[in-house]
């Protein structure tokens, strides 16, 4: 109590205890340290229940009450799952908020709560495919359990590559210049990239094409041809592409039966495939699901 750095009120707490043990009354005491006679009740009662430590901390409080009502709360949630702004994509956390008549705190509280995300997207692909399984444990299988003596290659292509350049040559980089280029830039046409890439060793091969037909594409196979040892044997993961099944194609893979294809399921959208209309959620079910996650 006689500290210089101890707090004012932990020092009334503790001239309220001693003055108690001391043996004067609570009226008394409290007209002699100028303060309620509740105010030396409730400390005389903290220290008997948690002694010296119960005066040096204040006790936690309950906080201000819940002013967001169930019912608004619900409607934040169905919004945000349900509905979207006239005027945007999907719902921030001001745009909400003005629907709702609350505050944004309030909006990203509830989101927060409920885990809502609703500026993130996750893309998704059905395949109709009836072989999707197949496809999948066979080039699943060669990415965990390649063949011996062999090499997988996954081989794609991108195509109408624009094939760009500036119109002035580039100045290069200087002592406190940066590289300087010209805004504008002239046209060359398109090219296709065909890639092959070495699952085990990353390694890749690739080639550009004037075009993207199965002409270019048997041309990047005798590529791939002379890269590769004669004594393993080539695995191809491909994708449905008419250049893949040409029958010129077909022809040369008769011709070099070390080869083998491995096509990726085909991925296209069930039409007949429906969600359901959306179904407003109640808090309590929201509240579930939550918990289980």
């Amino acid at each position: 109590m006689r500290a210089g750095s101890t707090p004012q009120k932990v020092v009334l707490r503790i001239r309220i205890v001693l003055g108690s043990a001391d043996g004067v009354a609570n009226h008394a005491l409290a007209t002699e340290l100028r303060t309620r006679r509740s105010t030396v009740l409730r400390w005389r009662r903290r220290f008997e229940q948690a002694g010296v430590e119960g005066l040096l901390e204040d006790a936690p409080r309950p906080g201000r009450r819940r002013c967001l009502s169930r019912e608004k709360e619900e409607a934040i949630v169905n919004a945000t799952l349900y509905a979207k702004p006239g005027e945007a994509t999907h719902w921030s956390v001001r745009s909400l908020a003005r629907a709702q008549r609350v505050s944004p705190a309030t909006v990203y509280r509830v989101w927060r709560a409920h885990r809502l995300q609703p500026h993130r997207v996750q893309r998704f692909k059905l395949s109709s495919d009836p072989q999707f399984f197949h496809k999948l444990h066979d080039i699943v299988g060669l990415y965990l359990h390649p063949p011996e003596k062999a090499v997988v290659l996954g081989v794609d292509e991108k195509s109408q590559i624009q094939a760009l350049d500036r119109t002035q040559p580039i100045l290069p980089t200087r002592p406190g210049i940066p590289e300087r280029q010209t805004h504008d830039y002239a046209r060359h046409g398109t090219t296709t990239l065909l890639a092959a890439l070495n699952v085990l060793s990353g390694e890749v091969l690739g080639d550009c094409m004037p075009r993207h037909r199965h002409q270019e594409f048997l041309h990047f196979l005798e590529r791939i041809e002379r890269h590769t040892s004669r004594r393993l044997a080539v695995h191809l993961i491909l994708d449905s592409y008419g250049t893949h099944t040409h029958p010129a194609v077909e022809a040369w893979f008769r011709a070099h039966p070390r080869y083998h294809r491995h096509f990726t399921p085909i991925a296209t959208t069930n039409p007949n495939r429906s969600c359901g209309p959306p179904r407003l959620v109640r808090l309590d079910e929201r509240l579930d699901i939550v918990t289980k996650r």
